[in-house]
């Protein structure tokens, strides 16, 4: 390897394997080689092999960056996208610090012995490995072997996570919600205000004024009629799986049960008196939890949550407030309950423990206040 091919192979392999950096695919880039992680200070990372001689080109260079990285900010849901532009083969005439500004900052390393001059790589450790040419090939197996190690393990739990798993809590709440609409009809009147109000339908009186605090849960079951049961069986036959898989069956029904719980105390709060029944809650503490595990993989899921999931939300959210008969605040009680959870949780290989711990700290003021307005005050 010459200079700039060593110098390449090692700001990869500190990138990936030391930064957690990962490969972002450009069609019709050349000489270039884009890193993510929305995690880092810099969440791009840009290295540059190609040779830049004059003002000319680096104008046009920075022209052809920015607009790219107005795409990425796009596809990942990202307001601010810090970038660092690493040059290797750059020309004196060029002055870097023309272009650095808010969200962009660009450094010139030729070799090795610049590492030092730059914060940001400063970390690389030089290895083991002597660079002169009988030894090149033994610094790019190393370099390579290393790179590919990291690359292999992120796939593998890339895999593990978005493969999909047999969702058994899916199928057994949609079974459910189904043998109790059944029962009503058997042990009652059918989905009537009486035998919902029997069946344990969520009301703020019978809440605080009897201690019926069962409804809070028991109202996830019920419905008012089977068309409402099956759009929101439908709705989670569809999200639900999904989900399953991505967070584990424990952490599924934690969200689902508890956010509908949080939208059930929304309603509570906001309107009062009224019968509450339906799944509807707990099923936007999903999409909730489907935003919040997207943020945290946008690289993968920012189009999906864009011009899918967002739309959904929106319109569903909005259908509340124009018809009657629908719960809006346990809608939005659940979709915020589903977010807070989700933080509360954990996002697979992405949260850490003071991600955790400040979930379920939210959590638990957000219940503690909500109980109190709903049924204390």
């Amino acid at each position: 390897m010459n200079a700039q091919d060593e110098t390449v192979m090692r700001l990869l392999h500190y990138f990936i394997t030391k930064k957690n950096y990962n490969p972002i695919i450009l069609h019709g880039i050349q000489n270039e080689i884009w890193l993510e992680n929305l995690n880092e200070e810099y969440r791009v990372i840009r290295i540059v092999s190609n040779h830049i001689h004059n003002n000319e080109q680096m104008n046009f260079d920075m022209f052809k960056t920015k607009r790219i990285s107005k795409q990425i900010k796009g596809k990942t849901l990202t307001l601010s996208l810090n970038m660092l532009n690493i040059y290797t083969d750059l020309s004196e005439n060029v002055d870097l610090t023309e272009y650095d500004n808010k969200g962009m900052k660009c450094i010139k390393v030729e070799n090795t012995n610049d590492f030092k001059k730059y914060s940001e790589i400063a970390g690389i450790e030089l290895l083991n490995v002597e660079a002169d040419p009988k030894k090149g090939m033994d610094l790019f197996v190393k370099l390579s072997s290393d790179i590919s190690k990291k690359t292999e393990k992120d796939a593998i739990e890339s895999e593990k996570i978005f493969k999909l798993k047999k969702p058994t809590i899916t199928y057994a709440l949609i079974a459910i919600n189904i043998i109790v609409f059944i029962l009503m009809y058997i042990l009652g009147n059918g989905p009537d205000g009486y035998t919902l109000i029997k069946f344990g339908a969520n009301n703020s009186s019978l809440v605080k004024d009897y201690d019926e605090y069962y409804r809070l849960v028991s109202a996830i079951f019920l419905h008012a009629s089977l068309i409402h049961l099956f759009f929101n069986m439908y709705a989670l036959y569809i999200i639900g799986p999904q989900l399953e898989s991505f967070y584990g069956k424990i952490k599924f029904l934690i969200i689902y049960l508890l956010g509908g719980i949080i939208g059930n105390l929304f309603a509570n709060i906001f309107e009062a008196n009224t019968i509450g029944v339906g799944a509807s809650g707990a099923i936007f503490a999903l999409f909730g939890a489907l935003l919040y595990f997207g943020y945290h993989y946008r690289v993968y899921l920012g189009g999906v949550i864009k011009n899918q999931i967002l739309p959904i939300i929106i319109f569903n959210l909005l259908l509340g407030f124009i018809y009657t008969g629908i719960s809006s605040a346990a809608h939005i009680g659940g979709l915020i309950g589903g977010a807070i959870l989700s933080m509360a949780v954990g996002v697979p290989n992405k949260s850490d423990n003071v991600e955790k711990t400040n979930g379920k700290i939210i959590t638990l003021i957000l219940l503690g206040f909500l109980i109190w307005f709903s049924i204390f005050k």
